[in-house]
């Protein structure tokens, strides 16, 4: 069984922190369960760009608000807590922080080994998902 605090990721490693975002991650590749598990904070008033070519992601809003666009119809979506979205078809989108900082719990398919940062293009390049 493994038994974590999104606590103790703080200030490690696996907390990837940048201008836009930043994600705790708490359950990585390497522990071997076929996904990984993060808690990211979204900073108010930011946005970014990002195409998962290689992962399928399932988000859950919990606190804070924002909104996400899907790029290949400019489709909006409000952000907020109880809101969940699925890029089930590696959506391209645009993630924009609101008012407020929103938290959101996200599950990677492949899972992450936990340094990854979005490229040029938004990916996660797949070298990093093994």
């Amino acid at each position: 069984m493994i038994v974590r605090h999104v606590n103790e990721v703080i200030g490690t490693e696996h907390e990837i922190v940048t201008e836009n975002w930043t994600s705790r991650r708490v359950l990585l590749a390497g522990d071997g369960m076929g996904f990984s598990f993060h808690e990211t904070v979204i900073a108010p008033g930011t946005e970014t760009h990002i195409h998962y070519q290689n992962h399928l992601e399932a988000v859950w809003c919990i606190e804070g608000d924002g909104e996400i666009e899907t790029i290949a119809d400019g489709e909006k979506y409000a952000l907020g807590p109880g809101v969940v979205y699925a890029l089930d078809q590696h959506d391209e989108h645009w993630l924009r922080g609101g008012r407020q900082p929103l938290r959101v719990i996200c599950v990677f398919n492949p899972p992450l080994t936990g340094r990854e940062v979005h490229d040029e293009s938004g990916v996660y390049p797949l070298e990093a998902a093994h």
